[in-house]
């Protein structure tokens, strides 16, 4: 079968090589949008990251495709309703990264804990001193996970280490897993009320799209810290600019913005269509975050160590095998 494997690097060229000859890969070292999607038509399997487009628009220029195998957990970047509607099955990576992105919930935590980020600034430039520098412990603060999964539970048994207290909120609580690692479940609005931090572990859903807006953050505990490794359009990027400003955050340490592509490539907005909508106050807001002293924003790295990339690729190349041999697998989308 045809196979264009789009975001690539050279290792995982390397790896996706073990495809051929039963395959003819094609690489791309862009991600699948409007414009690399020209001169691809003629692909079966499409492999994308997160940052591809796989809109009905890109889509629809690729007539011969049958299978999207997305190199992610996430799959809010396909239209699922497009690909159902046009006999396209997609299927993902579903816990290649339990520990990576709990651990870099935990880098971002720390590092808002400690004040790294300044601490780091102000050595490099001569600044030998503790000015402004305070920070505090972890240890008896509680912590609000918003979702348990598999993240979110890999989550609390880190904090479980640190000595943190954990409240959860989940729309199907699991009581055995609670009691395996010693936290209680309550109601949304009652974590966010009682948590000194709130992390994120949810998918982007209709349910949880603006799942943290005006309203969630004038519950919030006054002085919490928000960390969010999840998906960036779960908050009001808005609504969390004004709880900054007006001092109900103490911090926020982020790795998912809404709209990356375009904070990446901004001039992306004038080649697209012109029935292209884009929410340019997100966008804004977007830029208004990175510039607050006490918000540290990483380029949506959580998933990002050797450990999760090779269980990437080796999960990614078994959802091909398994589509070719008819009997496909990680299955979040079929006609």
């Amino acid at each position: 079968m045809r196979v264009a494997i789009f975001e690539t690097e050279e290792r995982e060229r390397d790896a996706c090589n073990r495809l051929q000859p039963e395959h003819a890969v094609t690489f791309i070292c862009d991600p699948l949008n409007e414009r690399s999607v020209a001169g691809h038509s003629n692909a079966e399997i499409v492999s994308p990251f997160v940052n591809s487009d796989l809109s009905a628009g890109v889509l629809e220029q690729l007539p011969c495709l049958k299978l999207i195998a997305t190199r992610s957990t996430g799959y809010d970047h396909i239209d699922l309703s497009f690909c159902a509607a046009h006999g396209i099955i997609v299927c993902n990576v579903p816990d290649y990264g339990d520990s990576t992105v709990a651990e870099h919930t935990f880098a971002l935590l720390l590092a808002v804990a400690r004040n790294l980020v300044k601490a780091v600034e102000q050595t490099r430039h001569g600044l030998f001193c503790q000015s402004g520098l305070r920070g505090f412990e972890l240890r008896g603060k509680t912590l609000g996970v918003i979702g348990t999964g598999r993240i979110g539970r890999r989550v609390i048994e880190i904090a479980n280490g640190f000595g943190m207290r954990v409240v959860a909120f989940d729309a199907r609580p699991d009581e055995g897993e609670a009691r395996r690692l010693g936290f209680h479940y309550s109601d949304f609005n009652n974590v966010l009320e009682t948590a000194d931090i709130v992390t994120l572990h949810v998918p982007s859903t209709p349910e949880t799209i603006g799942l943290l807006s005006d309203r969630e953050f004038g519950l919030i505990k006054a002085g919490a810290v928000l960390i969010n490794t999840a998906r960036g359009n779960i908050i009001d990027i808005p609504a969390l600019v004004r709880a900054l400003t007006e001092g109900r955050l103490r911090a926020a340490g982020l790795d998912v913005l809404p709209q990356e592509p375009l904070i990446r490539e901004e001039s992306a907005i004038f080649r697209s269509p012109l029935t292209t909508e884009y929410d340019l106050r997100a966008l804004v807001a977007n830029h208004v975050l990175l510039r607050f002293p006490n918000v540290i924003v990483t380029p949506h790295i959580a998933y990002n160590t050797d450990d999760a990339v090779g269980r990437i690729i080796d999960v990614t190349l078994e959802n091909i095998r398994a589509f070719a041999r008819g009997k496909p697998q990680n299955v979040v989308a079929r006609h």
